[in-house]
């Protein structure tokens, strides 16, 4: 479960034994699968990240959370809440009109999709918040933080962790309100971050990200 490609960092020693013994001690649903809580980091090991979206904790709803910060599985039904609203920044930054919901495209190009917290119990938002995972965080901010990368930091707890951890001048960090719709329209829409993203990667001569799906 643990992966491959990231397991050197301390946390998988130093903390990952005290939060599954918390996450086992639970009494109802946990999302993600547990098959599925470090699925961003086995699609995207640290030498394929280029491009960083941080985010909060999980959906808290049956079916909807499949690991990939902000994705849904195919086949989901019900309201799409953050990623609706971040599919109407896409559309109006890039003109792209995207309807698949599942994110690992993305990921497969390398944008590493976490969140702070990598749980949530069904029904209970932030209730893993204090959990520990801000732990695991650090550590994989920490382990890229020597190459540039772009990292879009949405939310207060994304940027907390970020500013702590991040030193290196030559990133690209684009920080604004979170697409929830509870706050998106306090600094979210308008912030045109995939158009930036992709201009910031062609300067460097990177191929941009292929957004839209």
């Amino acid at each position: 479960m643990i992966p491959g490609a990231w397991a050197h960092l301390p946390f998988f020693k130093r903390d990952w034994p005290r939060i599954d013994a918390a996450l086992a001690g639970e009494d109802g649903p946990v999302y993600p699968p547990r098959d599925r809580i470090f699925a961003a980091l086995d699609t995207c090991p640290p030498e394929d990240v280029r491009v960083v979206i941080l985010g909060q904790d999980p959906y808290h709803t049956a079916g909807k959370a499949d690991g990939l910060a902000f994705s849904i599985p195919h086949g989901f039904t019900g309201r799409l809440d953050s990623l609706g609203n971040i599919f109407k920044e896409l559309s109006d930054d890039l003109g792209a009109t995207r309807t698949r919901t599942q994110l690992d495209d993305w990921a497969c190009q390398g944008v590493l999709l976490m969140n702070t917290a990598l749980t949530v119990p069904e029904g209970r938002p932030k209730a893993h918040a204090a959990f520990g995972w801000d732990t695991l965080v650090a550590d994989v901010l920490s382990e890229i933080d020597a190459k540039p990368r772009a990292f879009l930091l949405w939310g207060g707890p994304a940027q907390k962790v970020a500013r702590r951890c991040l030193r290196n001048p030559k990133h690209l960090r684009i920080e604004t309100a979170h697409p929830s719709p509870l706050s998106a329209y306090r600094g979210f829409f308008g912030s045109r971050p995939f158009s930036r993203v992709n201009a910031w990667l062609a300067a460097r001569g990177e191929a941009p990200v292929a957004w839209g799906g």
